[in-house]
């Protein structure tokens, strides 16, 4: 063959691998197929800001259980950026994220808490999840069946989010309710800052 050929043959081939390997390896951030948000409430008033709950958030004081509403728990960790557990979106002034992983048999999920410097950011991260970006996937599940919903409480916000982890979808009201229990961890702030 002669050379003439050969070179655009081999960069075509080349050029078809590298696109074939994007294409292969690169996976969209993904979103929940049912999503919702809610802004904070009076309720949260005392501790809407930072300053009166300054203390920060602990993995034993979020995640001690074992299991929740019949998940396992699979992991718990606190990022060290805030950043590392969005994607196509920032929390400005974000000093804690901290997240746990969780499975069942038919069901897969997970819990953040991000710890925002007050009421205004929490407010504006849950509204951005909704159209913005969202969390980073952290278990295997199916996201396109998959359930979520974000909470304003004072300065943090959780976001509970749970998905099928075979072709059957199965309920997910009750495994996104159970996971969702677990931002009471709040409600002791909310007690020592009244």
């Amino acid at each position: 063959m002669p050379l003439r050929v050969v070179i655009p043959l081999a960069v075509a081939v080349l050029a078809v691998c590298g696109v074939g390997a994007w294409f292969l390896t690169h996976r969209a951030d993904p979103r929940p197929a049912s999503y919702s948000g809610e802004p904070t409430s009076a309720m949260y008033a005392v501790i809407d800001s930072r300053q009166r709950d300054a203390a920060p958030l602990s993995l034993g004081e979020l995640f001690t259980a074992p299991t929740v509403g019949g998940l396992r728990k699979l992991t718990s960790e606190q990022l060290t950026d805030c950043s590392d557990a969005l994607w196509g979106i920032d929390a400005p002034g974000c000093t804690q994220a901290l997240r746990a992983t969780f499975a069942s048999d038919q069901v897969a999920g997970e819990f953040v808490i991000f710890n925002l410097p007050d009421g205004h950011a929490a407010d504006t991260l849950v509204a951005a999840l909704s159209h913005s970006g969202f969390v980073r996937q952290a278990t295997p599940f199916d996201a396109s069946h998959s359930r979520a919903q974000a909470r304003a409480l004072g300065h943090y916000v959780t976001v509970t989010w749970v998905g099928p982890t075979h072709s059957t979808t199965p309920d997910l009201l009750q495994p996104l309710v159970a996971l969702d229990t677990l931002g009471h961890a709040i409600q002791p702030r909310v007690i020592a800052a009244t």
